[in-house]
C-alpha cells in the first residue's frame, strides 16, 4: 500500500499470501535551541483497496494519530503536549485527546513505558494513541546523543572529548536515558562503567563502516566523533 516501506519491511515470499492490514509508525525529532527537543509521532493503520468496499480503488484509513512532544534536555522531562486523533473509527474517539496531558511533567527516560501504560491502558486512553507513545519514548534516547554529538561540534570538539570533560554529575545526567535499557548499557556493565568514567566507549558499527568508506584514517576516527 505504501512502496517506500517495502524497503524496510519486504513482502514475504510465498503466492498464498493476501495482504489484508498494514500499520505504520514514524517518529521525528527536533532540536530546539541548546535545551529542548520537540518530538513528533504519528501512527497509521491502513486497509487494502477493495478490502472493505469492493468496488474502492484506493486503501482506507482507518487510524492516523499524532502526537507532538516538547521536551526539556537533559532531564527529559515533558512539558508540552499536543494530540490529535485525525483519523478515527467513532465519532467519541477525540474526546479522549485531553487525557494525555498528564504526561506533562512525566520524564520520558526511565519509566517512562510502564507510567504511560498505568495512565493510559485500556479505557482510560485511545489504544493506537498509547502504542504510539510506547514507540516514541526510545526516540527521545537515541536524541540524547544526537544533542551532545551536536553541541560538541558547535564548540569545536569531538562528542568523545566533550564527554571527557563533563563532570562526574554531568557524565550521569548525560548517560541516566542509557542505563539499564538493555544488556549492552547496564549498570555494571563495561560500556557503562567507560561512558560514567569520561572514558572512550566502543564507537557505533554504523559510525566505524562510514569512516571506512569515506577513506578517513583509524587514527582520526576518534577525532571526529
Amino acid at each position: 500500500m505504501t512502496p517506500f516501506f517495502d524497503d524496510i519491511l519486504p513482502h514475504p515470499d510465498g503466492d498464498d499470501l493476501e495482504l489484508v492490514h498494514e500499520r505504520a509508525y514514524i517518529a521525528r525529532a527536533y532540536r530546539r535551541g541548546l535545551d529542548h527537543l520537540v518530538l513528533r509521532g504519528a501512527v497509521r493503520d491502513q486497509k487494502p483497496a477493495g478490502l472493505y468496499l469492493p468496488d474502492d480503488p484506493d486503501p482506507m484509513t482507518m487510524h492516523h494519530m499524532v502526537v507532538d512532544l516538547r521536551i526539556a534536555v537533559p532531564s527529559l522531562t515533558i512539558e508540552e503536549v499536543d494530540v490529535k486523533l485525525h483519523t478515527h473509527p467513532h465519532d467519541e474517539c477525540p474526546g479522549i485527546e485531553l487525557a494525555y496531558q498528564k504526561l506533562v511533567g512525566l520524564s520520558i527516560a526511565r519509566g517512562f513505558i510502564n507510567k504511560v501504560r498505568e495512565l493510559f491502558g485500556g479505557p482510560r486512553g485511545c489504544t493506537h494513541t498509547t502504542a504510539l507513545l510506547l514507540a516514541m519514548g526510545p526516540v527521545a534516547t537515541q536524541c540524547t546523543w544526537s544533542m551532545y554529538a551536536d553541541q560538541a561540534r558547535r564548540e569545536g570538539k569531538s562528542f568523545m572529548a566533550s564527554r571527557a570533560d563533563m563532570s562526574p554529575e554531568d557524565r550521569a545526567q548525560a548517560m541516566r536515558a542509557n542505563l539499564n535499557t538493555c544488556h549492552v548499557w547496564s549498570e555494571d556493565g563495561e560500556m557503562m562503567t567507560a561512558a560514567l568514567a569520561g572514558r572512550p566507549v566502543e564507537m557505533m558499527l554504523q559510525i566505524r563502516k562510514r569512516f571506512e568508506a569515506l577513506g578517513v584514517p583509524e587514527e582520526e576516527w576518534a577525532d571526529r566523533v
